[in-house]
């Protein structure tokens, strides 16, 4: 099989991260890099391949087969229009854009142009929460009643002295952060239909938030709850337990998502299960029976680019849409306004 042409735009820490996905993977080969700043210069070297200072310079030399979008945010939406109207297949980073407007503006041309555009919220692709949603959706819990999350952790100074912007509004936890849980709880528990937020900057100090307190409401009837802060000395988060980033010390028998149902309950990541037995019947007073559900470990970024790949060929359909993408950009800045205006606020 012909390894595909892959280009990276944007030589940031995802950037990198996604040039040696490509290098490493047998099904395609990292073909040119797209970025204008001067650090650019040296990577190109460093890995071989040609460097162009935009998206429309690569185009006019040959297109590739697929582009990774590695670049600020603020310009996410320019070039994917510019994949788009190359007719090339493009995986954008999360979010989709920084701004609702523009998100729906890209997300509008992709379907009408038929474009093979994908989202990069990778942990769609892990294991462990195609597992939970499996559950869920077969039933097990019985009719989900209750959502409790976490993403506890604590950024270190140097975080912010690296990239100061993460001291101003736009750089808090809600907006660089809270995106990948509301991927996940959507994908594991259905869309989200309102929310309440809290916001606190009382520990760092900051123009930003640096801490969250969320009510979700979601379609299906359930409520749940979540807690954000990005200066919580706790292990309760996604990185911190689920393993998916051996750089992240790992507490493993500590969950961050408990989603409960009227037959059982389950914790994510342990994946341990708590149903009632039957035909003893539900109620407090009796014993449940415990279990821990199978699912096997996998980079998630990895078959992120699989699945990218699979698409290009045309073997697939993308698992994170445009327009899923613009969901949860929808709802994170419905739990911004939210927490601005202390009104509920719809996700529709």
């Amino acid at each position: 099989m012909t390894r595909l042409q892959i280009a990276v735009a944007g030589t940031g820490l995802m950037g990198r991260r996604h040039m040696e996905l490509v290098e490493a993977n047998a099904s395609c080969e990292l073909s040119a890099i797209v970025d204008p700043a001067p650090r650019a210069v040296a990577i190109a070297e460093r890995v071989g391949v040609r460097l162009y200072r935009s998206l429309e310079e690569l185009f006019n030399a040959g297109c590739p087969d697929g582009v990774i979008l590695a670049t600020p945010n603020a310009v996410h939406m320019e070039n994917g229009l510019a994949c788009i109207r190359a007719g090339v297949p493009a995986l954008v980073e999360k979010p989709i854009t920084h701004t609702l407007a523009a998100g729906r503006r890209l997300c509008e041309a992709a379907e009408q142009a038929g474009a093979k555009i994908l989202v990069g919220h990778h942990r769609r692709h892990n294991p462990i929460v195609a597992r939970a949603r499996q559950v869920v959706q077969q039933g097990t819990l019985g009719r989900l009643v209750a959502v409790e999350g976490s993403a506890l952790f604590y950024k270190p100074d140097g975080y912010f002295d690296e990239a100061p912007w993460r001291r101003q509004p736009g750089g808090g936890p809600i907006l660089i952060n809270l995106i990948h849980e509301i991927d996940s709880l959507r994908t594991i528990c259905g869309e989200i239909a309102g929310v309440q937020a809290f916001t606190s900057s009382a520990a760092r100090g900051f123009p930003v938030e640096d801490t969250a307190a969320i009510n979700l409401r979601f379609v299906n009837g359930a409520l749940g709850t979540f807690l954000l802060s990005d200066t919580a000395a706790s292990p309760k988060s996604w990185e911190q337990t689920s393993r998916e980033n051996p750089s992240y010390a790992t507490c493993r028998d500590e969950d961050c998502y408990v989603i409960a149902g009227t037959d059982g309950s389950l914790g994510v990541p342990t994946m341990r299960l708590k149903t009632y037995a039957r035909p003893e019947g539900h109620s407090w007073w009796k014993p449940f029976q415990a279990s821990v559900v199978d699912v096997e470990q996998a980079s998630p970024l990895e078959r992120q680019l699989d699945h990218f790949c699979a698409v290009i060929r045309g073997e697939a359909q993308p698992v994170v849409t445009a327009r899923d993408g613009l969901q949860n950009l929808r709802v994170t800045e419905a739990i911004i306004e939210a927490a601005r205006s202390g009104r509920t606020v719809a996700t529709d």
